[in-house]
């Protein structure tokens, strides 16, 4: 019966998500939409609005999941169990933001962000991808949608944060605009590169490279923004290829500290 249940969970909170995620720009909620919110706030980490695109990607990926785990022969797979209820909260996590930041409440909004990041982070781990062997329907109907997922809220919780620290007149520690930015994007390459050291994962990465070409496009009249992404998308790029190509450094190492 908890199988069951952790099924239809999962069903419904994708459904909602869509449903809310669409509602948000068609109605619009409060009146403005997602994006126009966005650029209301002078900030570098904002990519292109072509960029966005990729929710579409990521509404067949959710439904992909929800198919998925919904056939009776995944209903006590091991997996599902470990990744439905966190599938399910982040669905929650990810409605509750769209009313959050059309109603401009941001600082909350930065929260519950942080929360659906912490979901799609134990589901990943959870599922053991990129690291556990699974079937090849596994991997491309569950696996690969989350490592979009996740690539994306990556790149969205970064710029959330990025606006509610501007809406607060935070002053960035009394750094200019552009050094900032210079910042935010070194975090960036260190978190994607991080991924790929320890997980290779070329969907996720592809993510992050996706936003940063936004932001260089975006931006492409700013010299300073145009290169540090153009560095950053070389930077993070090149990591992925080091990790594929040397796919046992990073494990060598890790035994050799440890020793």
């Amino acid at each position: 019966m908890k199988d069951i249940l952790r099924q239809f969970s999962v069903i419904f909170t994708v459904i909602l998500t869509i449903t809310i995620n669409a509602l948000a720009n068609i109605l619009p909620i409060n009146g403005l939409n997602t994006g126009q919110i966005s650029d209301s706030f002078k900030v570098f980490f904002v990519p292109a609005g072509y960029v966005f695109s990729i929710w579409g990607i990521i509404y067949i990926g959710l439904i992909s999941i929800a198919i998925y785990q919904a056939l009776p022969a995944n209903r006590e797979a091991a997996s599902q169990r470990a990744s439905g209820w966190w599938i399910s909260l982040g669905g929650l996590a990810n409605s509750a933001w769209i009313f959050l930041w059309h109603y401009q409440q941001f600082v909350l909004s930065v929260l519950v962000m942080l929360l659906l990041l912490a979901t799609l982070i134990i589901t990943y781990i959870n599922l053991g991808i990129n690291s556990a062997k699974v079937t090849s329907a596994e991997r491309w109907a569950v696996h690969l949608p989350i490592s979009v997922y996740l690539g994306w809220i990556t790149v969205a919780t970064v710029a959330n944060i990025t606006v509610m620290l501007e809406y607060l007149n935070w002053g960035r520690f009394g750094l200019e605009p552009l050094t900032w930015m210079g910042i935010i994007l070194g975090a960036v390459v260190i978190i994607a590169s991080l991924v790929n050291v320890t997980r290779r994962d070329s969907a996720y990465t592809a993510v992050i490279l996706w936003a940063l070409v936004g932001i260089a496009v975006k931006f492409s009249e700013n010299s300073f923004v145009l290169w540090a992404s153009v560095i950053s998308i070389a930077l993070v790029f090149g990591s992925l290829l080091i990790s594929k190509a040397m796919p046992n450094l990073f494990k060598k190492g890790v035994s050799n500290a440890k020793s």
